[in-house]
């Protein structure tokens, strides 16, 4: 699903909203307790103000996958029989590491103001559908 600011959303699962308590602008030490909690029914609608996408971190395969295959691509030609096919076959074993990397999907997240006048931020898109 493709979020962009100005669409239209809405929730498509109850939200149950706990945590600290701190005034907007305000000093972080004047946060306290939370007093309660605050809910919000699934079908509340509201329009998409902000998009993050958050990169999934590297392992270190994925970042020696990515340094050896850049080896082989810039040196590869001027290399050893014997030392390129070495570097073949690490980086044949780095693949599968290399391949999930590339499956897994961008982390989204959205800064939402509600009709209600409610705003939430750093939210994940899987809590949203378009209307």
């Amino acid at each position: 699903m493709v979020f962009e600011d100005g669409r239209r959303v809405k929730l498509v699962t109850d939200l149950r909203l706990a945590g600290s308590v701190e005034p907007a602008g305000g000093s972080p030490d004047t946060a306290g307790p939370a007093a309660g909690f605050l809910s919000l029914a699934a079908g509340t609608e509201g329009t998409v103000e902000r998009v993050d996408e958050h990169a999934r971190e590297e392992g270190p395969d994925v970042r020696e996958y990515v340094r050896l295959t850049s080896l082989l691509d810039d040196f590869g030609s001027q290399m050893p029989p014997e030392s390129r096919k070495r570097l073949e076959g690490q980086i044949a074993s780095l693949e599968p590491a290399w391949l999930v990397h590339q499956k897994a999907r961008r982390r989204v997240t959205v800064r939402v103001r509600l009709d209600n006048g409610f705003v939430l931020d750093g939210t994940d898109a899987a809590f949203f559908a378009t209307c």
